[in-house]
């Protein structure tokens, strides 16, 4: 078994690990404006340096929340296209710092 870096986990409980784009988009889509308004995206630790999240708020669409404190950002955006939320996420998360995970930057470390 690998090394999970972060998760996503939704209001409704479901839990997925590294969630790919397509997971991403999945775990979206299920969102509703009663009983599954949001999904947390963060990395599997505690106090998590960053976070990202997607809410249906009452005035539709999605809220979509990127928060990171190493960086000092702290973005929220509306948007209406969960494709567009899952690539973008997928590009964000991507560029996070997730102690344990091997990037380009400490690979000839």
């Amino acid at each position: 078994m690998g090394v999970t870096y972060y998760h996503a986990e939704s209001k409704s409980g479901d839990h997925v690990e590294d969630p790919s784009e397509d997971a991403l988009f999945m775990l979206i889509d299920d969102l509703n404006d009663s009983d599954n308004t949001f999904v947390v995206i963060q990395p599997d630790e505690d106090n998590p340096a960053w976070f990202t999240s997607v809410a249906v708020p009452d005035e539709g669409g999605y809220e979509v929340v990127r928060r990171d404190s190493i960086r000092g950002d702290h973005e929220v955006d509306t948007e209406a296209g969960i494709d567009r939320i899952a690539r973008d996420l997928t590009i964000w998360m991507a560029a996070r710092y997730v102690p344990g995970r091997l990037t380009s930057r400490n690979r000839s470390l």
